[in-house]
C-alpha cells in the first residue's frame, strides 16, 4: 500500500487551472471543426453575437451567453458543437467588443452556476483577458 503522501490531490488551483487548460483546448479544436465545416463561421458568429448583445443589453443591461448562443443558433449560425461559440465570445472580450457584466445560473446546464452575463465593450482591446 502507498504512503499517504503520495495519494494526495493536487491543489485547487492546480486542478482549476488544468480544467480551464483543456477547455481552451477543446474549444479551439470545436472552432476549427467548425470553420472547417463552414469558412465564414467565425466572421459570421462574431457579428451576429457583438451585434445581438449590443440590442438585447440596450434594454436589458446584459444578457446570458447561453441565450445568446441560442439565438445565434436560431439564426442559422449552427455550428456542429456550440463550444466553437466559445472562440467567439474570447476574441470578442479580447478585442473590447464585449465585457463580462457578471454571472447567472446556466440553464443548460441544469441551474449550476458559471453562465456568463454579457455586455457592450469599451471597444478597447484588453489585456490578457479573455
Amino acid at each position: 500500500m502507498m504512503a499517504a503522501e503520495t495519494l494526495q490531490r493536487p491543489s485547487h488551483a492546480r486542478r482549476a487551472a488544468t480544467a480551464r487548460r483543456l477547455g481552451e483546448q477543446q474549444m479551439q479544436l470545436s472552432f476549427d471543426a467548425a470553420t472547417s465545416a463552414d469558412p465564414s463561421f467565425g466572421a459570421r458568429a462574431y457579428a451576429f453575437i457583438v451585434s445581438y448583445v449590443r440590442e438585447q443589453a440596450a434594454t436589458l443591461g446584459s444578457v446570458p451567453g447561453e441565450q445568446v448562443t441560442l439565438a445565434a443558433r436560431e439564426a442559422g449560425i449552427r455550428p456542429k458543437d456550440d463550444r466553437a461559440f466559445g472562440a467567439i465570445y474570447a476574441k470578442a472580450i479580447r478585442n473590447g467588443d464585449l465585457r463580462v457584466a457578471g454571472t447567472c445560473a446556466r440553464v443548460r446546464g441544469h441551474g449550476t452556476a458559471g453562465g456568463r452575463l454579457y455586455a457592450p465593450g469599451n471597444g478597447k482591446p484588453s489585456e490578457g483577458q479573455a
